[in-house]
């Protein structure tokens, strides 16, 4: 035994000259140093309960998500069906709030079905990944949000990025692959700029070589159409056969989950093909029970849409006749250009510091290397509040 405890020493003595002993996840500590010297280290920040700021970072565009109906109405789910939804919807997670929502929803976009999934993120996998395949073609705008292009890996489809809103663009690529099975894929409204895109020009491509149109109305739905009904609604493509919308519960609704608008067929096939839906634990009932108090309050309250609009409209206006660069908002996103991205860090920190709160969009999460501040343009905004927020941005703006 002393030659094996002799044995155990040698190695030690090696080990410590070797200098420090090397673990699995090391390789963090190097992907740690070059995002802090990038400027690009993201944290966590805990929201207060009551809100102790004005609130235009968050995604609440309705100002829904604190009204009395919808928490009273989550409350209510939650006492009644439980915490939780105890299982995939297709084993135990289906209440009579999931079928009611996916209804009414369905009714007031103007489409035949509804599937409700417990995000958007994983409506917008659902989506592509069980209406494409390996054998098929997606032609997906250059700006899409991370979960369409998380789909279109996901899918194991060719996919073809085209440039941003090139609805052209989109018929070449399609002109190219003749008689393929595809998808066309897009947000509505681009959740960097809050520019549109072009509806009725990617579904006269779709058209013209039978293809799909799938649209990510997360930003669009609440705000565009006729009192919110959504892009496809205004572009009178909604319920229309080769056409599918996606949707999240938790902008406009101001809950949590998401969900697939199409053709009857097609929720069926998603019910029995779509992975993030079978084999996902279902909305819990409290979110779907407030989604649905929230989708009711709009039917009832139109207004809601157009004073959205209009707040993005005044923000846009009074900043940019300030000298600010912003583009114009197709909807409730306005973003301003900053000069760098610890620019933006260190701007939407002033304001913060101010009593204001501004979402800060940078490098590689805006595609153009542009860094922005991004502002929700609620419905529930006030003028005073609108003026208090353009005159924080504006004392803060950082020298360019």
């Amino acid at each position: 035994m002393p030659q094996a405890e002799d044995a155990r020493a040698a190695g030690a003595d090696d080990a410590r000259a070797a200098g420090p002993r090397r673990t699995a996840f090391d390789w963090t500590d190097a992907e740690a140093r070059r995002r802090a010297e990038a400027g690009l280290v993201r944290t966590l920040r805990p929201r207060a309960a009551e809100p102790d700021v004005l609130d235009l970072a968050s995604n609440d565009y309705l100002g829904l998500t604190r009204r009395a109906e919808v928490t009273e109405a989550a409350a209510e789910a939650a006492r009644r069906w439980g915490a939780g939804s105890t299982g995939s919807r297709l084993v135990t997670g289906t209440t009579r709030l999931h079928t009611r929502l996916e209804r009414e929803l369905a009714d007031f976009c103007g489409f035949e079905a509804a599937l409700v999934f417990s995000s958007g993120y994983t409506a917008n996998l659902a989506a592509l990944t069980a209406l494409s395949g390996r054998d098929s073609l997606i032609v997906s705008d250059a700006s899409n949000h991370a979960s369409i292009v998380d789909g279109c890996r996901l899918a194991r489809a060719e996919t073809a990025v085209v440039p941003h809103t090139d609805a052209e663009a989109v018929a070449k690529t399609l002109d190219a692959h003749p008689g393929r099975r595809a998808l066309v894929v897009s947000d509505s409204v681009f959740s960097v700029d809050g520019d549109k895109a072009p509806l009725p020009g990617l579904a006269d491509a779709c058209r013209a070589h039978g293809a799909g149109l799938v649209v990510d109305d997360a930003h669009g739905f609440g705000v565009l159409g006729d009192g919110g009904r959504g892009a496809l609604h205004e572009a009178g493509l909604a319920g229309d056969e080769d056409v599918v919308a996606t949707l999240t519960l938790s902008k406009s609704l101001g809950s949590q989950g998401g969900a697939v608008l199409g053709p009857a067929r097609v929720i069926e096939h998603l019910v029995n093909a779509a992975r993030t839906f079978i084999f996902d634990t279902g909305l819990a009932p409290a979110a779907a029970g407030g989604a649905l108090a929230s989708l009711r309050l709009i039917a009832a309250e139109p207004g809601l849409a157009e004073r959205a609009r209009t707040v993005a409209t005044t923000l846009h206006r009074l900043l940019t006749d300030a000298g600010l660069t912003s583009a114009r908002p197709d909807a409730a996103v306005v973003s301003v250009h900053a000069p760098s991205p610890e620019a933006a860090l260190r701007w939407a920190a002033d304001c913060r510091e101010q009593g204001l709160a501004v979402g800060c969009f940078r490098p590689p999460s805006v595609p153009d290397g542009i860094s922005r501040l991004r502002l929700t343009a609620r419905a529930d905004l006030t003028d005073a509040e609108i003026t208090h927020a353009v005159e924080t941005i504006l004392r803060t703006a950082p020298a360019v």
